[in-house]
């Protein structure tokens, strides 16, 4: 098949997927890589493959971009010393622990003959990147604490750069490079200090200049050119790329967007990276599910069992280490917590392209490549799909069971009162009497009458559920005044100059409900 008809059917797919995932109410991430395991399985179509150098030169820009561009700066500082205990000495001693668990079970199991400790910390590394991307959709819909949707999503982007560096820096070593400690630690300390300064660079020249020009489409370009420039630059002077787009995408996002940007330009820049990261992840997904090949995992499904469980315990290790240390601080974080940060240790295509970027010589590289397969695939369905249940029983949800209640409540207010607005129609038309309905007036209008008044009486959760229906209320407003002003304008009945300042008075206002 022609590469243009792989692209157009992989979104026809992914389309398909959406539709069904929101139907069946279970993770769009998760649905997506049954659909791509299935369809890798009948070899429904031949999808170009998940190599590094797709990856790195499409794919991971734009998704790290995009996360870092909507990541608040303020809730980010708020939660730094959290965040970056968790994604740099976190990571190293998650990856320790991991191979520390490993390296015994493998030989004792007898999985390949000479698995040691370098070949255990080598795997280690490459699995140590999390993917939140299920996980913080879930949190969205479920309404789960903001602050832990900030932990999970910083700590991840931050752990992208970190885990990607380690990995380089223990290959390096084991195959035969760099071996000291000191010689890894100011190379660490090189490759993401440096990386930092290439993305702050790049970042703030993107939003100067952005605050020279007022036009959506210059302004979305030039974020293209942060991410995509950002990432280019840092890896073509052997920095950290995915750290230089963080980065840039956290000052553009912040300050750049912040200072730089009219109303009307930071909507169409930030739909425009919302529709990127769907599209990317759309696609990265289903490319992970097709590069899976399940006869292999089903034959190897002692390795990847032993793996999976050394990477959740070492993982576990880590958060249930880390949160005694930060309750002796301001970021103290829930115990309740720990546990859904630690099932929400999701692994994801970054894992699996730093395994398939092993040297093809590399010892035991075929046993590697599976059990990271395996892993990333049993992580996203498993942990995905019980992430929900999990907030529940921990008592994370939020509104949810008072936004249910609410909502049947107002469905049969809604039904109730277009089913007498009927009756009514009716009786106008002549096809009943009055008299003949009085009954099923009476009875519905006492049905109204109780609906509303259970509203009314439900507690005080519900006024911020109402609070919520307000905001969406006015934000129909605006899109209803938005409409009519492009209507008007699209006839010739606005000037351009009105124009443009009405659509910049109701985008304003539109930033400031969707802010707050």
């Amino acid at each position: 098949m022609h590469f243009e008809a792989v692209f157009v059917t992989l979104f026809a797919v992914a389309t398909a997927v959406a539709l069904a995932a929101r139907w069946l109410k279970v993770p769009y991430t998760v649905a997506l890589v049954v659909a791509g395991l299935v369809l890798g399985t009948v070899r429904a179509i031949g999808p170009p493959h998940l190599t590094k150098e797709l990856l790195y030169a499409i794919f991971l820009p734009g998704l790290v971009f995009e996360a870092a561009f909507h990541l608040d700066f303020q809730k980010f500082w708020q939660n730094k010393l959290a965040i970056h205990a968790l994604a740099v000495p976190g990571v190293a001693a998650a990856i320790g622990l991991t191979a520390l668990l490993l390296q015994p079970v493998a030989n004792a199991l007898h999985f390949v003959d000479g698995f040691t400790f370098s070949h255990a910390l080598v795997f280690a590394a490459l699995i140590a990147a999390t993917d939140p991307i299920a996980v913080v959709a879930l949190f969205k819909s479920l309404g789960a604490p903001k602050r832990l949707a900030v932990l999970v999503e910083g700590e991840s982007l931050l752990n992208d750069g970190t885990a990607v560096v380690f990995f380089t820096l223990i290959l390096g070593a084991v195959t035969g490079g760099t071996s000291s400690l000191s010689g890894a630690v100011l190379d660490f300390v090189r490759v993401v200090g440096l990386g930092t300064l290439v993305g702050v660079t790049i970042g703030y020249l993107a939003s100067k200049l952005t605050q020279r020009v007022d036009d959506p489409m210059i302004e979305i370009t030039l974020t293209t050119i942060a991410a995509y420039g950002s990432f280019i630059l840092a890896e073509h002077f052997h920095l950290s790329g995915v750290i230089a787009t963080v980065a840039a995408g956290m000052l553009c996002g912040n300050y750049g967007a912040r200072t730089g940007m009219s109303p009307s330009t930071r909507i169409a820049v930030e739909s425009f990276w919302e529709y990127v990261a769907f599209a990317l992840n759309s696609i990265v997904f289903l490319l992970i599910g097709f590069e899976v090949h399940l006869s292999n995992l089903v034959r190897s499904w002692q390795p990847i069992l032993v793996a999976y469980l050394a990477v959740t315990i070492g993982r576990a290790a880590l958060i249930y280490l880390a949160t005694p240390l930060l309750r002796r601080t301001r970021e103290s974080i829930p115990w309740a917590w720990s546990a859904v940060l630690t099932w929400g240790g999701l692994r994801g295509g970054l894992s699996m392209v730093l395994a398939l970027a092993l040297p093809r010589d590399f010892p035991h590289r075929e046993l590697l490549v599976t059990m990271t397969f395996g892993v990333v695939i049993l992580s996203i369905l498993l942990q995905g799909l019980s992430m929900g249940p999990l907030l529940r029983k921990l008592g994370l949800t939020g509104l949810v069971a008072d936004r249910r209640d609410y909502e049947r409540e107002r469905g049969v207010l809604r039904a109730k009162t277009a089913a007498l607005s009927a009756l009514d129609q009716l009786q106008k038309d002549g096809a009943v009497h009055a008299e003949s309905v009085a009954q099923v007036r009476a009875e519905y209008g006492q049905a109204i009458a109780e609906a509303e008044q259970r509203i009314k009486d439900m507690h005080l959760k519900a006024e911020e559920l109402r609070g919520e229906e307000q905001q969406a209320a006015r934000r129909h407003m605006l899109v209803v005044e938005k409409d009519a002003i492009l209507a008007a304008f699209r006839k010739g009945t606005l000037s351009q100059e009105v124009f443009d300042e009405l659509l910049a008075d109701v985008d304003a206002r539109l930033l400031n409900l969707d802010s707050h």
